[in-house]
């Protein structure tokens, strides 16, 4: 495997986790706000003052821009059809950061579900290392 691609590697780690986790603070935001309905056109615009007052949103979002940042450096170094699939590993780290950080249970379907998901796209990656 070329530096490039080991590279590319360590800098997914903090894009996915940064990802991963803006989105429970998107979640959790989202928990104290309520149902972002658009078919109820009357609760809309309180709903998007909610979600634009909610600091747990605003910590999503920087987390989720820091996550694409990462991303942009590893899609900078090695094709897109490798790094691609690679996220698939952040449905394991979902399914666990979710159970830690929001109480959401941990299904043993689910569980396996995300490890199958997981390896297989992790697979999916590994197996095209080309440029």
């Amino acid at each position: 495997m070329s530096r490039e691609i080991l590279t590319a590697l360590v800098w997914l780690i903090p894009a996915m986790l940064l990802t991963t986790t803006g989105e429970l603070f998107l979640k959790r935001g989202m928990n104290e706000v309520g149902v972002l309905d658009f078919a109820a056109l009357d609760t809309l615009v309180p709903t998007f003052i909610k979600i634009f007052k909610n600091p747990n949103i605003w910590i999503g979002f920087v987390g989720f821009g820091l996550g694409s940042l990462f991303w942009l450096s590893v899609i900078s170094r090695v094709p897109l059809s490798l790094a691609y699939p690679m996220l698939g590993l952040m449905y394991v780290i979902i399914v666990i950061e979710s159970w830690i950080f929001l109480g959401e249970g941990l299904h043993p379907l689910r569980v396996l579900g995300a490890l199958i998901v997981g390896l297989g796209v992790a697979i999916v990656g590994l197996s095209g290392v080309e440029h």
